[in-house]
């Protein structure tokens, strides 16, 4: 009989994954720009503004001032443009793209690799995505 884990057991696993991708090459990457970025006075100030002007919007459409609003908007996206500019901030958003496309890889492939095993065990076929009781138990296999 195979061993049976504990949520115990898949929790220390997951540390130990979650603690592998912490030390990737991606991740490294990422606070190094976000080092950076945070480093850079001018980015630091056109962020600054941008929170600024962000929270003026949300009042401004909580009390129905369309001009306004606009107007914010249109100085927000001039900010925004100015930021996303900057070389670092587009190295960091790419990295925070590589980082969450690699998050996702493992959650797909821890997903898919549960529902193989489940099937497998089952003696069903993962080819078509069905369990052993799934297989044994439908007429299309008895004809």
């Amino acid at each position: 009989m195979e061993k049976l884990y504990t949520k115990d057991d898949i929790i220390a696993k997951a540390r130990e994954v979650a603690n592998m991708i912490a030390n990737t090459e991606e991740v490294e990457f990422f606070k190094r720009a976000e080092e950076q970025i945070n480093e850079n006075q001018k980015v630091r100030e056109n962020i600054a503004s941008l929170k600024s002007l962000q929270k003026q919007a949300v009042n401004f459409q909580q009390y129905g001032k369309e001009k306004a609003l606009k107007i914010i908007e249109g100085k927000i996206e001039k900010i925004q443009n100015e930021i996303d500019a900057v070389p670092i901030v587009q190295e960091f958003k790419q990295s925070q793209f590589e980082v969450n496309d690699l998050l996702q890889l493992v959650s797909n492939t821890i997903a898919n690799s549960v529902t193989d095993e489940i099937i497998m065990s089952t003696g069903g076929n993962v080819q078509r995505g069905e369990t052993g009781s799934y297989v044994k138990n439908t007429t299309y296999n008895k004809l």
